[in-house]
């Protein structure tokens, strides 16, 4: 299985946590729909903990602040979380939490960039963000829907010197990649089901799972269709948190 136990490059999407409404049952639906291990988290860190398969971190589950709506959070490594926070800043984003030491686990912020769209940035101590990915119930792809492209694209390459690439068919669609590793993808479009940014999970049969997430008073936002990449849906967990689901063989790198 693909699993990871040092720091992610910098640069990289590393990490993501989900900020619930209703934790318990929030840690009760994801660990019936993708079999991860949700344990109650400590009081003095406002119930978060981190959720596993196989005895590995793939997401994090807390409590939303008071008027949050119910979301999942990409956090994208860095070796300088501060740093990162200047120069996100320089380049037209928001500061919106931090820079905040996590006690040894890391240290995190939270931005907006200049179209809006919310991320994190961590950087990691003990805690080196998703250490199981591209396999059933484990993270397989980022991906942000922005209503300006080409000042999310300035942003990002100023903060994270990515590369960007077209996809075949795809006018409103492009890859990000550090050297010759696609890391995620950037794509506009009002009528995408997820604005900002979106988390993808792996799995080994998208219907099932679609099925199992409706069974549990989810929903689709999607339906479950064949891409060149896998079969592919867009769903919401009961406080409305939306997620993608991919079909992958769970061999990827």
């Amino acid at each position: 299985m693909p699993t990871r136990n040092t720091p992610w490059p910098a640069g990289t999407p590393c990490w993501i946590d989900l900020a619930a409404t209703d934790l318990p049952a929030a840690r009760t639906f994801y660990a019936e729909v993708f079999g991860w291990t949700v344990p109650e988290g400590p009081p003095e860190a406002g119930g978060y903990s981190s959720a596993s398969l196989d005895g590995h971190r793939v997401a994090g589950l807390g409590a939303a602040q008071e008027g949050q709506t119910p979301a999942w959070l990409t956090y994208v490594a860095t070796d300088d979380v501060a740093a990162s926070v200047a120069t996100a800043q320089a380049a037209g984003g928001t500061l919106q939490v931090g820079p905040e030491q996590v006690g040894p686990l890391g240290s995190m912020a939270v931005v907006a960039d200049p179209t809006g769209a919310v991320f994190g940035l961590w950087q990691a101590g003990q805690h080196p963000g998703v250490e199981l990915f591209n396999q059933h119930g484990g993270l397989v792809w980022n991906e942000a829907v922005v209503d300006d492209r080409t000042a999310a694209r300035e942003f990002y390459t100023a903060l994270f010197g990515w590369a960007w690439d077209p996809v075949e068919g795809e006018d409103t669609y492009q890859t990000f990649r550090l050297g010759d590793r696609w890391l995620g993808g950037l794509g506009s479009g009002a009528d995408s089901p997820v604005q900002g940014w979106g988390v993808c999970f792996a799995v080994d049969d998208t219907d099932a799972v679609v099925a199992a997430v409706t069974a549990r008073g989810g929903t689709v936002l999607r339906a479950a269709q064949d891409s060149p990449y896998g079969r592919y849906a867009v769903v919401a967990d009961p406080q409305g948190a939306a997620f993608s689901l991919m079909q992958t063989s769970g061999d990827a790198a």
